[in-house]
């Protein structure tokens, strides 16, 4: 079973969720597909045992071939080619934006005269180990990389599907939260009770929508802001699986690295509740409260 976990706007607690909810079950893959800011590894601490570099394939333009007839530039999906043509006594020019690339290899393969030929450019690196039984991978993006979506489906073919696994989406609702959401089983959107974080949860739940995917609802820091959050969850027909509290051993957690079920083992039950209903669909009889 695959579990991503999300929210549509950064600060929200979803990695706290996500790291917990892997802490209280067993049997357990997680991956970090936050590949901008990875995180996990801070409370999960692993033993990094192995490190693959990643790349994509980009586009290189041998000009002495190319006639800038401009078909690179109309296959491209993603505007990564400006072609000028030839004019009277002047010659033509090509540009190649590599970091709009996706490493499709349209341009390459319908290039009428071959004069493209793709060559690896390193985006970043995956890492993988251990922490405890819990098997750990995670993405780091390059500095200065544009583009995040290529390198999250690198780290989901490490999916193991004899285990649970746990992805820990990026936040917001952009490409990187659609490429790391997509095969899930279930999507856990994690959120608070304030006008920036209802606003937020709209727009993730009209994706998780579009995409088809089974979701439910944690409310952290649930006893703050306001009720509105409940409301709409109530009005739009979604689970709301946990209610997380605000508390101050648990920020004090946060803080120091730590994680809730390590500062606190009595919620260990309450991810573990949260992990049942998922499994066994049961999304609409409860809610976990302090």
């Amino acid at each position: 079973m695959i579990i991503a976990v999300a929210s549509g706007k950064g600060g929200t607690g979803k990695t706290t969720v996500a790291v917990n909810l892997a802490l209280s079950i067993n049997n357990v893959q997680f991956l970090d597909c936050d590949v901008e800011e990875p995180n996990a590894h801070i409370f999960l601490k692993p033993v990094i045992e192995r490190e693959q570099k990643v790349s994509i394939p980009v586009p290189e333009v041998n000009e002495e071939k190319c006639t800038y007839c401009g078909k690179c530039r109309q296959v491209c999906a993603y505007n990564a080619f400006a072609v000028l043509p030839p004019q009277k006594d002047k010659k033509g020019s090509i540009l190649v934006f590599t970091n709009l690339c996706h490493g499709c290899g349209a341009c390459s393969f319908f290039c009428p005269q071959k004069a493209i030929t793709e060559v690896n450019k390193e985006i970043g690196v995956i890492e993988s180990g251990y922490s405890g039984s819990i098997q750990f991978i995670h993405g780091k993006l390059n500095i200065g990389e544009a583009m995040s979506p290529p390198l999250i489906r690198q780290v989901k073919d490490h999916v193991d599907p004899a285990k649970t696994v746990i992805i820990d989406a990026p936040p917001g609702t952009s490409c990187p939260v659609v490429s790391s959401l997509k095969g899930s089983d279930f999507c856990l959107l994690v959120t608070e009770p304030t006008p920036f974080g209802l606003n937020d949860l709209v727009l993730a739940v009209e994706v998780v929508r579009k995409l088809n995917i089974p979701f439910g609802v944690v409310i952290n820091r649930a006893d703050l802001g306001d009720s509105k959050t409940e409301e709409y969850c109530a009005k739009e027909s979604i689970p709301i699986l946990m209610r997380i509290p605000f508390k101050k051993e648990i920020a004090e957690a946060y803080s120091q690295g730590m994680t809730i079920v390590g500062k606190l083992p009595e919620y260990r039950k309450f991810f573990l509740e949260l992990f049942n209903r998922i499994r066994d669909s049961k999304v609409n009889i409860g809610e976990v409260d302090e």
